[in-house]
């Protein structure tokens, strides 16, 4: 099987926290991953079979617009066929930036995992993180 690629942008930390959990989950699984903050690295999403993409809700509950959003359009193209399993917090709002995201990874024919992705409202506790391990460990192993 080839790696898991953790694709994630961060603007206060909450969704790297999230992400290092999600590795720690993958650690765990025993399944080889590559974590890469979009911000400071280059990776194509092609060179995975099974992707976790990690972004905020910024603005009026959407991705945030100059690095994660072109980044995901492009993203879109080569995501057919592959699961996908997608988290980030927000601040305020019921998660519609969450609903929207999964549409557009269900409008691109990839396998959604799971009905909701994995949200965490503010800065992820102790609790929220533990959730991540296990969100991306059973993810892993579907």
């Amino acid at each position: 099987m080839k790696k898991i690629g953790i694709f994630y942008w961060s603007g206060t930390g909450n969704t790297e926290s999230m992400a290092n959990a999600m590795a720690d989950g993958l650690k765990e699984a025993e399944v080889e991953y590559d974590l890469i903050n979009i911000s400071t690295a280059n990776a194509s999403v092609s060179d995975y079979e099974k992707l976790m993409f990690g972004c905020p809700s910024m603005g009026v509950e959407e991705l945030e617009e100059s690095e994660f959003e072109p980044f995901f359009q492009e993203a879109q193209k080569s995501i057919s066929g592959k699961d996908v399993a997608l988290f980030g917090s927000y601040g305020w709002g019921d998660g519609e930036w969450m609903r929207t995201w999964q549409d557009r990874v269900n409008d691109a024919n990839a396998n959604l995992y799971e009905d909701e992705g994995m949200i965490v409202n503010e800065e992820p506790d102790a609790s929220a993180l533990e959730k991540c391990k296990a969100y991306s460990k059973a993810f892993a192993q579907s």
